[in-house]
């Protein structure tokens, strides 16, 4: 995802993570300890705002059937109620890939000190991209019309090992980047002007600082070079 005005924080892949102990985060309605969601594939847009925190959310469903599919579409139909995101505290501290020792919180603008606890956060947005069986994907393409968050790629486009190279799912899913939804965007510099306050500095942006200004976000292994740099100094 390009880095924008419109989310200009920091994505992390939140399932599958098959390397970090304990839980990995999951959507639940306020409230509830029970009634949990878990996408097959979740992502997560943080706020980079300690005074306005939330998540936006990225989520991939492979659905066998087409009961399957409704069952997964209903869980992220529009409502009045609020969806939020429980980020569990291993999480957070542990590293964002097995080979690094940077910890997932800082790099999380919103974070200004290490964090002690879960954290739950409001879900601001929602956007959802739906594998289906290639006769599934074919009639629903046919006859059926997705809501505005919703995306659909056929099943074999996620399995296939090397999809993320695929320029037709590299498209589809810039598509699902609320930067997608306006003609054009202000510069960010404009914006920062007019509405700009001092915020605290935080360890994410702190690694920003030193690298070149670039829409593109650093790979994780540069910045876990210079997390390693200053544990040395």
């Amino acid at each position: 995802m390009p880095r924008t005005i419109k989310q200009p924080g920091t994505w992390l892949r939140a399932r599958p993570d098959n390397w970090t102990e304990g839980m990995q985060p999951f959507l639940k309605l306020p409230g509830s300890r029970h009634l949990r969601t878990l996408p097959d594939g979740l992502w997560l847009h943080f706020s980079t705002d300690p005074d306005d925190p939330y998540a936006d959310i990225l989520c991939v469903e492979a659905c066998s059937s087409l009961s399957n599919l409704l069952d997964k579409r209903s869980r992220f139909a529009p409502s009045i109620g609020s969806m939020q995101v429980y980020c569990p505290l291993p999480w957070l501290l542990a590293p964002a890939l097995p080979e690094t020792h940077l910890p997932r919180w800082r790099l999380i603008g919103m974070f200004q000190a290490e964090p002690t606890a879960a954290v739950v956060l409001t879900v601001r947005d929602v956007r959802v991209l739906y594998g289906l069986r290639d006769e599934h994907y074919q009639g629903f393409c046919e006859s059926q019309m997705p809501a505005a968050h919703e995306f659909f790629c056929p099943m074999e486009a996620l399995m296939d090992e090397d999809g993320h190279q695929n320029p037709a799912m590299q498209a589809l899913v810039a598509r699902t980047s609320a930067a997608a939804n306006f003609m054009q965007l202000p510069d960010p510099a404009e914006v920062r002007s007019e509405h700009s306050r001092p915020q605290p500095p935080s360890p994410a942006s702190t690694i920003r600082r030193k690298r070149r200004t670039t829409s593109e976000p650093p790979s994780m292994r540069f910045i876990d070079s210079m997390y390693q740099e200053k544990l040395k100094a």
